[in-house]
């Protein structure tokens, strides 16, 4: 007999285990899903799949009927249940056989026989197994307090169903017991429709050990090998291995037998574990219970037998019995397993669920997962993540390898146990296999992180320079809005300039440190304190396990202060950044701000949580905050005459302009004087005179979107259709990042060769405070380039070069845009496919030369926006290369560029596309060329 298809009654790493392997055999897995897990590695790479209801467990997974008739309508012979769930329900086995349906596992009578407890216990003894003193069913409290008093104290009080830790409780007195009595009982009922509770002698300084059995039902059981799961939290297996150490070769074998003995004279089938409690002080052991399903752990057996025991499972259930007589397998090496778990050590081991934003697992050990990069971790199923298994030769290589696996392992989004689980293989009870049941009971793992018990108004995290090179296709560079205090904190506390750090808006967060950490404020005041002591910008201090920082209003000027920890943030580089685009919803920790609950991982090991010497900040780096501020700006790209007339120009720079309370990271809006325009129109980009085709923006440009400016913030759009008639200089773009609603700006017009000197003297002085924190030496800040003489202030053209029009090409414009952008334009102003194929080219020339100091290449409709850097680019150098770019370009009817066809279905004169009209009509303007429809 062969199965073609079976359907596998799971989910998670155990559901894509077992497709697995049928695939190998050339079995067609069936997958059924909850919502919850409808894109699931098992789901998507099943040959069908059915959806058995929501994400609730008793809704979907725990419905017998559904999965039934999922087997039915995808013509599935065979279930294989996997473990939890379904995979020890007799009434399950017993429809699935009624149906005609193949259960791979035990016969629902012996899965109803060892179910219960104490009939397990009952089977035991006539098989001559020994047990630890105990009790059977118990009528009463009051019975269960004569027996206990019997049995002597400790006890454990043990509900007869169910399994995985729950039902039980460690009884030390009678008032324990009889206080946990009810307690019990109900959560017994609960959990396993059965609330029958035994007694048995609790073993203080326990070993858990269990023998992994495989029987052929016709009477034949073979043992595969003992594991060692004593390390357990509340009764949860957290690490297993195999072989057990420090088990005597007697002691071994007659587990062995005494598994086989009990599996035998049940003629059980299928695989199955007898799970063994052995006295760590005497060695001797006693039955606990038989689990009549396939384990968690059963991988570390696999490894190091070679045996597939999922596959045996299948082969059996198909008819095909393995050779058992002959299979006594001979262990090689040992197999050493880990459980991740998404749960927080620091909290309790409670449960975290959130969106996962890095996945990333070793390949030199086996791992057994669900999960990837955007999986929804939610509520409704166990918390585990992977099951991760080292092989070695010996017990200490796997250790060794399996700590290494733990230490490679990345996941984002939730908090996890795997630093937990790292600390607790390196133990030297672990390494000496001493470990009993209780070891993990007053284990802490030491966890570097902080946790968010008041997130602030926008807290997030961000890095320096953010993310660059991708502008291009609409990605903002994002990171600190001021990036001169975000750097100036990481300086202080010796981090490298790229270290993740917080950002924090108006009103601060409240963390509690879990370890010592260095820290340092900076940016604006915001009354912090730590452990109640104030703590001011620029103070480097160690905060120790346990102290709270409290962040406040901001007192005084300013809108933003900076948090930099020794070490910088652990959070997942996302396109090559830490920092935070909110937009977006991704980088930083989930994408978003901070919220409470939320525990953020310093990264390092910081062993030396020391401050600094007290340094005293050169006055460019400690700026004095006010309600006040003056902007540098280079004058351009757009201005007089062609956009604005010269009024417009005088009336900007010397407007006091007033901070809109619509500002954010996106932008920065002012309320000022009107501008009169040099012209009616914006031609073919639209009606207003601010309009002109989409080209792209430099971080810091005054972008007047109609009559309103607005400074383009670090999350900003790309691309635009606006003029910009100024650009703030690098060295001063940190203002703009402490702006607030209500503050005054005013702008003024400097020249390349001041916003040179302001940059280089501010990386000077970063250089000399990182030297000063680190002990090192200064690195030698560039020098910046010898400019041209300064133009006169705003008066100045902001078009650098002008080329006409010739036979081949169009006429080539470019612009000024701040001293890190120029703008290249091609042509008059309208729509022209050969225009854009000839920015295209031009783009094309500059990737192909892969020039050192181009950061990015964004083109428009009719532009190239070239960002660069000016120390190691000069922009007279970047001149040079455009007009040798423009001499080696071909013709522009004779350019050729790569295409393909891309068939798209395309629906014009649909509901969405009525409602968009509608809307823009009613909210936005109903005159515009293409209004009433643009269909």
């Amino acid at each position: 007999m062969a199965f073609r298809r079976v359907l596998v009654a799971n989910r998670g790493a155990i559901a894509t285990r077992i497709s697995r392997t049928l695939r190998k055999m050339g079995v067609a897995p069936v997958a059924v899903y909850s919502d919850a897990d409808r894109y699931a590695p098992h789901v998507l790479q099943a040959e069908a799949a059915v959806r058995l209801g929501p994400a609730p467990a008793a809704e979907s997974y725990l419905r017998i009927d559904a999965i039934l008739e999922a087997a039915r309508a995808t013509q599935a012979e065979a279930i294989h249940p996997g473990y939890g769930f379904l995979s020890e329900n007799a009434d399950f086995a017993a429809r699935c056989e009624a149906a005609g349906i193949v259960f791979i596992g035990p016969t629902p009578g012996q899965m109803r026989d060892f179910g219960l407890k104490h009939t397990a216990r009952a089977m035991a003894e006539a098989s001559g197994v020994p047990l630890l003193a105990g009790t059977g069913l118990l009528a009463d409290v009051d019975e269960a307090l004569r027996a206990a008093a019997r049995i002597g104290y400790p006890v454990m009080l043990k509900s007869t169903a169910g399994g995985g830790g729950i039902g039980m409780r460690r009884c030390a007195s009678p008032d324990e017991l009889a206080t946990g009595y009810d307690a019990v009982a109900r959560l017994a009922r609960a959990n396993f429709k059965d609330s029958g509770l035994f007694l048995e002698k609790l073993v203080e300084r326990a070993r858990h050990v269990e023998v992994q059995i495989f029987g052929d039902g016709k009477g034949v059981v073979v043992a595969l090998g003992e594991r060692y799961c004593s390390l357990q939290r509340r009764n949860q297996k957290v690490i297993e291995e195999t072989p057990a150490p420090g088990l005597p070769p007697d002691v071994r074998k007659a587990l062995c037998a005494a598994a086989v003995r009990l599996g035998g004279a049940t003629s059980y089938r299928s695989a199955g574990t007898v799970e063994f409690v052995v006295d760590a002080a005497t060695g001797a052991f006693s039955f606990l219970e038989v689990n009549t399903r396939i384990q968690v752990e059963h991988g570390i057996t696999e490894e190091v037998t070679g045996i597939d025991i999922v596959e045996w499972m299948v082969r059996l259930a198909a008819g095909d019995r393995p050779a058992l007589e002959s299979a006594s397998p001979r262990a090689a090496g040992a197999a050493i397993e880990a459980r991740l778990y998404a749960e927080d050590p620091g909290r309790g081991f409670q449960p975290s669920c959130g969106l996962l934003t890095e996945v990333s697992f070793p390949s030199h050990v086996r791992v057994e997962t669900w999960v990837d990069a955007g999986t929804e971790v939610t509520p409704h199923y166990d918390p585990m993540l992977a099951k991760l298994i080292a092989t070695a030769p010996t017990r200490q290589q796997a250790i060794d390898e399996l700590r290494a696996a733990l230490a490679a392992t990345r996941i984002g989004g939730v908090e996890t146990n795997r630093a937990y689980l790292h600390a607790v293989l390196g133990t030297a009870a672990f390494a000496a296999g001493e470990v009993h049941t209780r070891f993990l009971d007053d284990f802490a793992a030491p966890g570097r992180a902080f946790e968010v018990l008041e997130p602030g108004t926008q807290t997030t995290v961000q890095d320096h320079p953010g993310r660059l090179g991708i502008w291009a296709v609409g990605v903002p560079p994002s990171g600190p809005m001021d990036a001169l205090a975000f750097r100036v904190a990481n300086a202080l506390v010796g981090n490298e300039g790229a270290a993740a750090g917080l950002e924090c808006t108006m009103v601060g967060p409240t963390l509690r440190f879990r370890a010592r950490v260095t820290l340092a404020l900076a940016g604006a005041d915001m009354g912090a304190t730590l452990a109640g002591v104030p703590v001011a910008p620029h103070q480097v201090v160690t905060a120790r396990p346990g102290d709270v920082l409290r962040l406040g209003v901001v007192v005084g000027g300013g809108s933003r202060a900076y948090l930099a920890v020794r070490g910088g943030l652990d959070v997942p580089t996302y396109l090559g950044s830490r920092a935070t685009f909110t937009l977006g919803l991704f980088g930083g920790h989930e994408g978003r701000a901070l919220r409470t609950g939320d525990v953020l991982h310093v990264g390092g090991d910081d062993a030396s949580d020391e401050p600094h010497v007290a340094l005293e900040l050169p006055d460019a780096l400690m700026p004095t905050l006010s309600n006040e501020t003056t902007l540098a700006v280079l004058y351009g790209p757009q201005g007089a005459p062609d956009f604005f007339t010269d009024d417009d120009i005088d009336a900007f720079f010397a407007a006091t302009w007033i901070v809109h309370h619509n500002s954010s990271r996106t932008g920065v809006r002012l309320i000022g004087p009107k501008p009169t325009w040099a012209r009616r129109d914006g031609g073919e980009a639209g009606l207003h005179p601010s309009n002109i085709h989409d080209n792209a923006y430099a971080i810091g440009a005054v972008d007047f979107t109609g009559d309103m400016p607005v400074i383009l913030g670090p999350d900003g759009p790309s691309l635009g259709g606006f003029v910009c008639p100024a650009t703030i200089v690098t060295a001063e773009l940190w203002k703009v990042g402490q702006l607030k609603a209500g503050d005054k700006v005013r702008f003024r017009a400097i020249s390349l060769a001041e916003a040179r000197r302001l940059k280089a003297d501010q990386e000077a002085d970063l250089a000399a405070l990182a030297a000063a924190t680190t002990g090192l030496p200064p690195a030698l800040a560039p020098s910046a380039p010898v400019a041209a003489a300064a133009p006169r202030p705003h008066a100045s053209d902001p078009v650098l070069v002008v080329l006409p029009e010739t036979a081949e090409r169009p006429s080539v414009t470019i612009r000024q845009d701040g001293d890190a952008y120029l703008l290249v334009e091609y042509g008059p102003m309208v729509l022209d496919l050969a225009l854009r194929f000839r920015v295209h080219a031009l783009a094309a020339w500059f990737t192909d030369a892969r020039l050192q100091g181009i950061i990015d290449l964004t083109p428009g409709i009719r532009s190239l926006h070239i960002h660069y850097d000016d120390v190691v680019l000069p922009r007279e150098r970047l001149l040079a290369l455009l007009a040798r770019a423009e001499a080696e370009l071909p013709p522009t009817d004779a350019i050729e560029v790569p295409s393909r066809i891309v068939h798209l279905p395309l629906s014009w004169d649909d509901p969405a596309t009525q409602l968009a009209i509608q809307k823009y009509v009613q909210s936005v303007r109903p005159d515009a060329p293409w209004c009433p429809s643009n269909i």
